[in-house]
């Protein structure tokens, strides 16, 4: 188990030093739903989707469109980040969350803090712990976040930040490609979405977090989780994870958990609730969880983007059928914030406490039929 120092401190654990999972980090009700292989390997059915860049543009929107309706998710093949830069993103990550823990500790969240190493930030919303250690940062302010880390600068803190920030400006052009395929798929034309562009200006505007993740090898995995079930709440993510799977996205008919295979220079692509209500709802969110191995380590990284502080998201007119009420209303995405928080502790769905009441009354309203059943989440068994 952890020595007595790491003890004494709520903000680290020594996940190297556990021989077995503390109640503080065992979880109930992990096994409630079964597990099957996202690779097609149980069944076609089960086969995570494949967006291949390389495509012709039309043909990367259907499928575009079949995933996040379907899916709310998908592998990103073709995109034209090279693996040797992917694999120099997961050395440096690897080698900052091996350095000393009195090192890490320079750097923890504070209350109310977006930025800093320490659990995942939805974990405050739990009574348990998971078993991770993650790190969040803005490209914006890569080199001063990163100080808390390195404070006397040297060869570590300057190859970790040209590695981010060379990271960082492929996977913005990246999610600039990627909105105007998400675009496409809900049926503009390239002057349609040129118009939305020129009119909303959400390319332009978008903002990045990243947020790195260290999943220890765990003395039991049927115990602990390495990340809650959860939705992410911009508008979408771009997910790296190491060739150790451990990413699950929850499936409905029957109730299961997809494994997603690790593929190698792939990203998963994740849709967001703000993506959900900006396409009013026809790309679903989607329902996400990481486990732990029991031999390996694994590491992973988000890279988050979503509309600036201020920006108000509401669902483009062109995704709404005609005759038909918006079905979310306009927020922000600190008010959408606020409003997660008061679903997490109620138990409630954010999505849906941000529905309009006439689009929800309108029984007729396919849209949002979909929608709801897409948001649908398994209970959540949190022990105190």
């Amino acid at each position: 188990m952890p020595t007595p120092s790491h003890l004494n401190n709520p903000h680290y654990f020594d996940f190297r030093a556990a021989r077995r999972v503390p109640e503080s980090h065992a979880w109930p009700g992990l096994d409630d739903h079964p597990v099957v292989d996202g690779g097609g390997g149980s069944s076609p059915d089960d086969a995570v989707p494949v967006v291949d860049l390389r495509e012709p543009p039309a043909a990367a929107a259907a499928r575009v469109a079949r995933a996040a309706e379907q899916w709310g998710a998908f592998l990103l093949t073709g995109h034209g980040v090279s693996g040797e830069l992917l694999a120099r993103v997961e050395e440096r990550i690897a080698c900052m969350f091996a350095l000393p823990a009195a090192d890490k500790l320079r750097a923890v969240r504070g209350p109310g803090d977006a930025c800093g190493y320490g659990s995942p930030p939805i974990s405050s919303f739990f009574s348990k712990y998971m078993w991770s250690e993650g790190y969040t940062f803005s490209p914006a302010s890569l080199r001063r976040d990163l100080r808390k880390l390195w404070p006397k600068d040297g060869e570590d803190y300057a190859s970790f930040c040209d590695v981010m920030e060379e990271f960082h400006k492929e996977m913005r052009a990246l999610a600039d490609r990627l909105l105007e395929l998400f675009l496409r798929a809900l049926g503009l034309t390239a002057d349609q979405v040129a118009a939305v562009e020129a009119e909303r200006r959400i390319g332009e505007t978008m903002t990045a977090t990243m947020h790195l993740n260290w999943y220890p090898r765990c003395p039991d995995p049927r115990r602990a989780l390495g990340l809650i079930a959860h939705t992410d709440s911009g508008f979408f993510t771009f997910v790296l994870q190491s060739l150790v799977p451990g990413l699950q996205l929850f499936r409905h008919g029957p109730d299961r958990w997809v494994a997603v295979p690790a593929v190698p220079g792939a990203f998963v692509v994740n849709v967001g609730d703000l993506f959900h209500i900006l396409t009013n709802g026809r790309f679903h969110s989607v329902y996400h969880r990481a486990v732990v191995n029991r031999d390996m380590d694994r590491i992973s990284l988000g890279y988050f983007v979503g509309p600036p502080p201020h920006a108000k998201v509401a669902p483009l007119p062109e995704a709404v059928p005609p005759g038909r009420a918006p079905a979310y209303r306009a927020v922000t995405w600190p008010e959408y914030m606020g409003v997660r928080k008061k679903a997490f502790t109620t138990g409630a769905s954010a999505l849906k406490m941000v529905a309009t009441t006439a689009a929800a009354s309108d029984s007729d309203n396919t849209t949002v039929a979909t929608a709801a059943a897409a948001v649908h989440q398994p209970p959540l068994v949190v022990s105190s």
